[in-house]
């Protein structure tokens, strides 16, 4: 008994160790774009409503990037958990190679065609200027995260979580620094609204990769090197495109139906319902940090524990992760019912924005346990298992089979009021519910993906 006890409490002690350095690096994030939005609050809600729509294109690319960076944790976990260092560089180098291409494709679109991308969510004049000059101001920054993002997620999977929020704890704050400079004017800088919110992001991610560049000459595990990019692995390529693609799809799938919501906001519901959404996302986001935090440093200690071939410790450490998330997804639901009277006295907005931020800030108390749940186990315990082609189904369905559809219907069509079409959308992730928590039950998804003999194999190949 005493001997279980201790190995659960080691196991909480872990799971703390990686979850602590990975909610701070969340909550640094969410403090950024919070700074984003008290800031532009006093710039306009036309800069709100301008900068939220085009910040869904860094959440796409982020999606590309999550997924990539997934498929790196998936495998690189478990063969740290294995002790094979030399497969982690290769599957860092594999992603790189998808990262980079589809950072450089999204920096060149935000360069060469930003209006563009801006019609296909509003079709104001005003709001379309002001994204443009965002979008054309942030291209850098899309470019810097395809190198940054895959390099963080191969050090988180080996564990050295703490490098990586460090990292990203001086990007976030020199961008916080810059916001205030160029959207003020502050020593001598120009004024310049949304675009000065971009510019700043660009330069705190010069920096960071920067920095990424300096840790990786010094690191004696996992490097940051273009050489990577040409090494040559046939089964670990394939496993990676087994593994990665289905991960990366989902979270594309996942990014671009999320961001319907948003066209479907701005398209058909109005200004003012903008507006309140972009504070009442920041609030989700807030409520999120802890249960996604912990989902994020299960999957890397699970991918860990299964690579080493524990597979009941596995099972039974991803029943705590799931007891963890539970209480931090109420204790998130928790945080947004106490702020929402501050947030409400602070926004900004009209009396019809406050209204609708007021509704949706409580329909966001208990979404966030929807998706603490569905995150914890698609993108944290199935993933760590090797499992995210059922993920992808699951989101792919559940987003463009029925929250989409239904949003597009109850706007576009039925015309319901702007609240009714919001609750709607916000039912995506309880849909899903059974199917999920069937899928955990089974454990089909629980499995080591890691060969023996990998480099040996392709020496005498």
């Amino acid at each position: 008994m005493r001997k279980d006890q201790t190995r659960s409490n080691d196991l909480y002690a872990q799971i703390a160790r990686l979850t602590v350095p990975i909610v701070l690096q969340n909550l640094l994030s969410a403090a950024v774009n919070s700074a984003d939005v008290v800031m532009l609050n006093f710039v306009g809600q036309a800069h709100i409503s301008a900068v939220s729509l085009a910040a869904q294109y860094a959440s796409v690319l982020f999606m590309v990037l999550y997924g990539l960076g997934t498929g790196v944790t998936m495998l690189s976990a478990q063969y740290c958990g294995k002790g094979e260092l030399r497969a982690v560089e290769v599957v860092e180098g594999i992603a790189l190679r998808f990262s980079v291409l589809a950072s450089s494709l999204f920096a060149l679109a935000a360069l060469a065609a930003p209006r563009l991308m801006m019609r296909a969510f509003t079709p104001d004049p005003e709001l379309i200027e002001i994204g443009a000059s965002y979008l054309r101001n942030i291209s850098v920054a899309y470019l810097c995260w395809g190198f940054i993002e895959v390099y963080l997620a191969t050090l988180r999977s080996i564990g050295r979580v703490a490098v990586s929020t460090a990292l990203n704890t001086v990007a976030f704050l020199l961008n916080i620094l810059l916001n205030a400079v160029f959207i003020f004017g502050l020593f001598g800088a120009p004024k310049l609204g949304a675009a000065g919110v971009a510019l700043a992001t660009s330069i705190s991610r010069l920096v960071e990769l920067a920095l990424v560049l300096v840790v990786s000459a010094r690191s004696k595990d996992v490097k940051l090197k273009p050489s990577l990019m040409f090494a040559r692995s046939p089964l670990l390529f394939r496993d990676f495109l087994h593994m990665a693609l289905p991960a990366m799809a989902n979270d594309i799938s996942w990014g671009l139906a999320f961001s319907m919501y948003s066209v479907i906001i701005g398209q058909f519901l109005g200004t003012d319902m903008v507006a309140a959404n972009s504070f009442a996302s920041l609030m989700r986001n807030f409520g999120t940090i802890l249960c996604f935090g912990v989902a994020s440093a299960g999957g890397i200690l699970l991918g860990q524990i299964i690579g080493n071939g524990q597979l009941e410790q596995a099972r039974d450490a991803a029943r705590k992760v799931m007891k963890l998330t539970v209480l931090f997804g109420a204790i998130g639901g928790g945080i947004i019912l106490a702020a929402m009277p501050l947030v409400l006295r602070f926004a900004d907005l009209t009396e019809a924005g406050k209204g609708y931020l007021r509704t949706m800030l409580l329909i966001n108390s208990y979404y966030v346990m929807g998706a603490a749940v569905n995150t914890t186990l698609i993108a944290g315990v199935f993933r760590a298992g090797g499992d995210s082609r059922f993920g992808f189904i699951c989101d792919t369905i559940d987003m463009w089979c029925y929250a989409v559809p239904l949003g597009f219907l109850a706007a576009a069509v039925l015309k319901l009021p702007p609240m009714w079409v919001y609750f709607l959308l916000c039912t995506d992730e309880f849909v899903k519910w059974p199917w999920v928590i069937s899928h955990y039950r089974s454990g089909k998804w629980l499995r080591n993906i890691t060969r023996d003999g990998l480099f040996e194999e392709k020496a005498g190949g």
